[in-house]
């Protein structure tokens, strides 16, 4: 049978699918993954991403988001987020679980979207978590050359996503639906980030179908 059409036909005949997506999904977007050959992780270190990294060099820190703020606020969907938000309101899938932080699935119009690690668009004070847009804090840092800081507070903002050495928030949400599904569809991840591959590893175990699309061997 037709690879298309096989997917086709699991998912027609899923009671509750969802999707996972990875970085993968946003490379056509012009939005670098994280492990592939161009990968982010290829020109930077990982640790520019962690909650140590934002406490010791707060100012490096801004530095390394503020670049990935400009690869992904003027990113708009590609066709494999137009398709999800298609099979989402045709009822094929109910929600996408999502690793990325591009907000790329909204902008698509799928309506269910769980952002596992938060979203760049917006950032909160690491004191009192008042909010401010990252693009604010952004223009703030680069005429001051400072870290932006809270106007509440003063404490230091920082973007509103999960950092490495954080816990994520939604994960209890995305495994009580990954419990009520019987399909995955995996877009675009290898799979390898914990807890949030944890997803469709929860699917599969308790007898669901597991449908992956992406570049490398997961």
């Amino acid at each position: 049978m037709d690879l298309v059409k096989k997917v086709a036909e699991i998912l027609s005949s899923a009671s509750h699918g969802i999707a996972f997506t990875g970085a993968g999904i946003s490379t056509e977007s012009n939005i670098p993954d994280f492990r592939g050959s161009q990968g982010l992780w290829k020109k930077f270190d990982p640790r520019m991403a962690s909650r140590s990294y934002f406490e010791e060099d707060p100012k490096g820190f801004w530095s390394f988001y503020a670049m990935r703020y400009s690869a992904i606020a003027g990113a708009a969907p590609n066709d494999g987020h137009l398709a999800l938000a298609e099979l989402e309101r045709r009822g094929y899938i109910e929600s996408v679980i999502t690793q990325n932080i591009d907000t790329l699935h909204t902008k698509a119009g799928s309506k269910s979207v769980i952002e596992l690690h938060g979203n760049i668009i917006w950032s909160h004070c690491d004191l009192c978590s008042a909010e401010r847009r990252t693009i604010e804090c952004i223009e703030e840092f680069e005429r001051s050359g400072n870290p932006p800081t809270c106007k509440m507070c003063g404490g230091l903002m920082r973007p509103s996503v999960v950092l490495f050495e954080e816990p994520v928030r939604l994960m209890e949400t995305a495994i009580d639906i990954a419990c009520r599904s019987d399909c995955c569809l995996v877009v675009g991840s290898s799979l390898t980030v914990y807890p949030a591959a944890m997803v469709p590893e929860v699917v599969k175990r308790q007898g669901g179908s597991l449908i992956i699309i992406n570049m490398d061997p997961t």
